[in-house]
Parts: structure tokens; sequence; C-alpha cells
């Protein structure tokens, strides 16, 4: 049996054998191309297996040493990787600046990080493997642009359409370019060091022509302007690094804005923090000891069992233990299946995060069911959940050794947490602010009712909302 043999033989023992299947055919036969940067949301949509599943299954293959995983700053205007780490731990929360398209942007978890998936070169080498043997536009394709761009199978028209030049540079070796430059707003950019010139081009043509030298090196520098008029144009590009570099000028025109136009779902650092299957692999390693990364959007719930001293009191702590702990397997069970992530549990509390406010409010209405259905099946009725929902900004952080949250959107969630009465989910106005959370709410019959509240430790009063 080959390595990769035993490796999916592995695999099939914690992944879904679809997934599985879909990966292995994918190694064995599917284009380099298709094995790099693999979007999990694409694998899904494509195969039509669900997306946790797909999820799931890549995670277990990384932590098997068949996959890498990547998490790619990305520049939200024009897709561009402004950093590509192999750690979570490697990210700032410094701001990253996209020489493209001249703006810069503070690192967070919610849109500007995508989650990717390359397979290793145990597996199987793919041109990826060597980005400096890519051509341009396949450099542009496979290094530079993230997976959350919809590029076209043969980009090399496109490329030639939306540019004047390219050049493909050798380390220490220069270039001399002539052409005519029109008026507008032209950009020389390198996808390898991310440096860029910009040029306003504007006035009446110019009779002699122009001169200009742009140097690449290993020193970032902010974004220039040149301006130039319309005309011939001398343009000498310089590489003063240890590596090839990829210069192309581009023009701000329609034939850009159609290739960088066309966009596609990714998987965001914020989905996957909040993928049970990735907790569970790698909830000590996500982020250094004083990291912090910040989330703009979070849902937290905070559930915990009503009276659970009385019930050891009453059935003794055997069976109120094995009671307590089916409780916590049906609570993890829910909660991975609305694509939330248990972040720990606190006695016989737990605390979940969840991506969107509705997904939090599908699982908490299914924790009341289920807890329900345990206290008759095991004829203990007092089986009752208190549960407190809030969503809001947060940071990611390292505590206790483990990955967590800090900021006042979890202190509010634990603290309406505390306002529930037996059987009620009691959220703030952020909650159902959400329009699918209002929709969810309405389709189950469900009416909140409004109380403002003084919460301990928060200044302000607050709106919540019981959920019976």
């Amino acid at each position: 049996m080959s390595e990769a043999e035993t490796l999916f033989a592995v695999l099939r023992q914690s992944a879904d054998e679809a997934v599985v299947d879909m990966l292995e055919r994918m190694v064995r036969d599917a284009p380099d191309l298709a094995l790099n940067r693999m979007n999990p949301l694409d694998l899904a949509a494509s195969s039509g297996l669900a997306e946790e599943q797909v999820i799931a299954g890549l995670l277990h293959a990384v932590s098997l040493g068949m996959l890498e995983m990547t998490w790619a700053v990305m520049c939200p205007s024009c897709a561009g990787v402004l950093s590509a780490n192999k750690s979570l731990k490697t990210l700032t929360s410094a701001q990253y600046n996209c020489g493209f398209c001249a703006v810069g942007y503070e690192t967070t978890l919610d849109n500007l990080v995508e989650v990717t998936f390359t397979v290793s070169p145990r597996l199987r080498k793919i041109a990826a493997h060597n980005p400096d043997e890519l051509s341009v536009a396949e450099y542009y394709r496979q290094i530079f642009w993230s997976s959350a761009i919809d590029l076209p199978d043969d980009l090399e028209q496109p490329l030639r359409e939306a540019t004047l030049e390219t050049v493909d540079l050798p380390a220490g070796e220069r270039a001399i370019l002539s052409m005519n430059v029109p008026a507008g707003t032209l950009i020389v950019f390198d996808p390898v060091t991310h440096a860029a010139q910009f040029l306003d081009v504007r006035g009446e043509e110019a009779r002699e022509r122009q001169n200009l030298t742009v140097v690449f090196n290993k020193i970032q520098v902010p974004v220039d302007t040149t301006v130039l008029r319309p005309g011939p144009l001398r343009l000498t590009l310089e590489n003063r690094t240890d590596a090839r570099v990829l210069p192309a000028v581009w023009v701000a025109s329609q034939a850009l804005d159609d290739l960088l136009g066309r966009r596609k779902p990714y998987l965001t650092a914020k989905r996957l923090l909040t993928n049970q299957t990735f907790r569970d692999l790698y909830r000590t390693e996500t982020l250094a000891i004083g990291q912090r990364l910040k989330i703009l959007s979070l849902t937290f719930l905070f559930s915990d069992l009503k009276d659970s001293t009385a019930l050891y009191d009453r059935v003794g702590d055997l069976v109120a233990f094995d009671l307590v702990n089916e409780h916590f397997r049906l609570l993890q069970e829910i909660i991975a299946a609305e694509r939330g992530a248990v972040v720990k549990t606190i006695g016989d509390a737990v605390m979940a995060t969840f991506e969107t406010p509705d997904r939090a409010i599908a699982a908490a209405i299914r924790m009341q069911e289920a807890m329900s259905d345990l206290g008759a099946e095991r004829q203990h009725q007092s089986l009752r959940l208190k549960m407190g929902i809030h969503e809001g900004s947060c940071l990611a952080v390292t505590l206790n050794g483990q990955q967590d949250y800090f900021g006042q959107t979890v202190n509010i969630a634990s603290r309406v947490q505390g306002l529930a009465a037996s059987r009620s989910i009691v959220v703030t106005e952020a909650v159902l602010e959400n329009a699918e959370t209002r929709a969810l709410l309405e389709a189950n019959g469900l009416r909140p009712t409004q109380k403002t509240v003084t919460l301990s430790g928060i200044a302000d009063k607050v709106s919540v909302y019981e959920i019976t």
C-alpha cells in the first residue's frame, strides 16, 4: 500500500466518506490548479456535499499532513492576497496595505481573512509548489489573487486587455519598455513584492519622450503617484531583489473592472473559528500568547442548566452525572449542526459562538426541545435550560492556553443569560435586528417580550427580549 493509500485509509476513520472519495479522485485525476488554494465552499457547491462536511474533511486531512492550510489576508477591493500565512499565529492586528488599490485595512477576521487548502507535496506535487516557474498569468491566478475572485479559465486574454505590458524580470535585471500611455490612471504593479507606482496621465499630449524608472526591492514604501502627459514613455523597470518580479502596467479601465468584478463565496477565518471540528483539532494552537485579532460581528450563546444542584440531590450523583454529560453531548451536537462551536464549559454552563444570530437562535430552539425530550426519556422533568444570546464585536485571544474571546459583547451575552427564567431564551436587540432571526422566530410561532434592564458591569440600560 502506497503512502497516499495509507493516508486516505486513515482519513476515512474521521472524515465523511463522500468527502474522502472526492479528495482521493482530485489527488489522482484533477489538474494542478484544482489542488491549489482549494475553496471549501466551491468544492461543496460543485460536488453537492454539505459545506460543513467538506470543511471538516479538509481539516482532518490537514491534521494528517495531506493538505496545507493557508490563512490569507485579502484586499476586499481587488481580492488580492496581501499576506499568506500557514498559521493564524503569524497574523497581526496591524494595518495591511494593498499596493494595487493604494488602500490600507485593519485586520479583521470577518471578511478580510480567507482560509484555503492546498495539497501537500507528499501526496502530489503541483505547479503552485514552485511559484517561480509559473507564468505571469498563472502567478496572478494561483498566488496573488484569492479564492474569492471568480477568474475566467483563460486568463491570458483578459490580462492582455487590462494591461499595456507584462514583464518577467529576473533577479538583478533591468527592462526598458517603450510605450504610448493614454490619458487616465495606470498602475505599475508587481504581485511578488506588492510594490506599486500609480501614473496619473493627463493634460496635453507630450511631444517629447518622457522617462520614468521604477525600482523593485524588499523595502515596502508607500504607494506613490507620478503625473505624466499622454504620449511616448520610456519606462525602466529595475529588479534589486534576489528573486524574479512580475511587473505589469495596468490600465484602470472597464476591462480591469470586468476582470476583478466577479466574486464568489469563500471560507472566512471567522466562520472557521466557529466550526466545531476546527476547535476540536486546533483549540490550543490557533493564536499566540498575547495575540488579539478583531472580529466585527460574532454571536455568543450562553446556556446553563436550571437547578442542577437540586438534580444531584434528587437522583444521586451517578445518575445526575450521566444526565449532565448527555446534556453536554446533545448541546455540542446541535451547536455543531447549526454551524457553531462550543468555546468552553463552566460547571453546567456552555459558551458557544455562531457566525450569525439566526444560527444561534436555531440552535437554542433545538436545544430546548432536546432537553425536554431527554428529561421525558429519563423521567426527570427538571432538565431545563436558561439561555442568553448577544451579537457584537469582540477580540479573538488565547486565555488559559485555549482560543477564546474577549470584550463587552461576551460580558453582555453572559449577563443576559443570567436573566433567563426556566426554559426561556433571552436575546438582545442586536440579535433581533437580524432579518433571518425574525423570520425564524415567526416560523416557529415565537413572540419576543421586550423589557429594559440594567446589567451588572454595564453602564447603560439594555433592551432585552424574552422568548418562551
